[in-house]
């Protein structure tokens, strides 16, 4: 049996109950991952893929709202769904234990072979037959996160797709295997981060953008202006090492960690601020901290005190949060600097 027919559905049509039914009842409907091909006035498809994590709904909520206002007209453009990590929505989980990260398994990943990155490969290699127009990837924050766009990279497409979605652009190369980095190799393509689950604002805020872009013809090509959006580059991943525990409550773990922590998210932060205190463990243990490149970077951007977690440079982080099993699943936080251009 081919792996698309193991790992992945394709249709040419929408499955009926589709924009009514919600998260934890979508298995019903689609047992397995689904790449569902919608026809358009414009040929080429918009692709938009949401629930890679299971626990972030906001961009499904989207999808169905575009779907019932196009319910009895034309779609101004084709549109490629795709309906990642449905076992994890199903239980409103990132993932299962059992399960990688769906938004690590593209193409360029560095995760070893499965059946998750079989699949995703055999979705890109469809995609690329249909000679998408542009991509989106849709996700919510656990933390306290504004609203932003996620490029991968410094292209006037990319950048003028993120700048439609809003003034905040996040520019990142790590980690690898993400969606819109895969894409990027096809089409202009973007990851938008809409806040936490849950609030409408994330909702309406994705459902407009996806409508505006089912209605552009093309892309320009001209630099988005300088003064149009404030563009951050990702400069390190922060984890915290698998041996060590950590906490937000309990003094006796490895890693206490503040519980002010997420409230750091794009604020620029001073060399010397506080995240944490450890307990007999060094900063060579306690912290995986990487660049672009994979490097260890973790004696550039932190030091241990008497104990104390500090800063060790002006920085910006976002993702934080204070969901421990976010944190254990994907990362403590990354750092970003202001990237200046013109």
């Amino acid at each position: 049996m081919a792996v698309t027919e193991r790992l992945f559905t394709q249709l040419n049509s929408l499955p009926a109950g589709l924009p009514d039914i919600d998260t934890a009842g979508l298995r019903a409907l689609l047992p397995k991952p689904t790449l569902i091909h919608l026809t358009g006035r414009l040929d080429e498809p918009l692709f938009v893929s949401v629930l890679l994590h299971g626990n972030e709904p906001t961009g499904f909520m989207a999808v169905q709202r575009l779907l019932k206002k196009y319910r009895d007209r034309e779609l101004p453009r084709s549109l490629a769904l795709f309906f990642g990590n449905v076992e994890a929505a199903e239980r409103d989980v990132r993932r299962l234990e059992n399960q990688p990260d769906y938004n690590r398994i593209w193409p360029g990943t560095e995760l070893p072979a499965s059946p998750e990155t079989a699949m995703a490969a055999a979705v890109f290699e469809a995609m690329r037959e249909r000679r998408p127009f542009a991509s989106i990837d849709i996700h919510n924050n656990t933390g306290l996160n504004p609203h932003y766009a996620c490029v991968n990279r410094l292209d006037n497409r990319f950048l003028q797709l993120a700048a439609l979605f809003g003034r905040l652009v996040v520019y990142f190369r790590r980690p690898t295997g993400v969606q819109s980095a895969a894409f990027a190799e096809l089409c202009p393509s973007v990851t938008l981060e809409c806040g936490r689950p849950g609030q409408q604002y994330g909702v309406d805020h994705a459902f407009e953008f996806l409508d505006s872009c089912l209605h552009l013809s093309a892309l320009p090509e001209q630099p988005v202006h300088a003064g149009d959006i404030d563009l951050f580059h990702t400069v390190a991943q922060v984890r915290i090492a698998d041996p060590v525990s950590f906490s937000f409550s309990r003094s006796d773990s490895d890693l206490l960690l503040s519980e002010d922590l997420e409230r750091m998210n794009f604020t620029e932060i001073a060399a010397g601020t506080v995240l944490g205190q450890a307990r007999n463990v060094p900063l060579s243990s306690l912290l995986l901290v990487q660049d672009e490149q994979g490097h260890d970077v973790a004696g550039q951007f932190f030091r241990l005190n008497n104990g104390i977690l500090q800063i060790t440079r002006p920085t910006m982080p976002s993702m934080l949060t204070l969901d421990e099993r976010v944190i254990r699943q994907d990362c403590l936080c990354y750092l970003m600097e202001r990237l200046n251009f013109s």
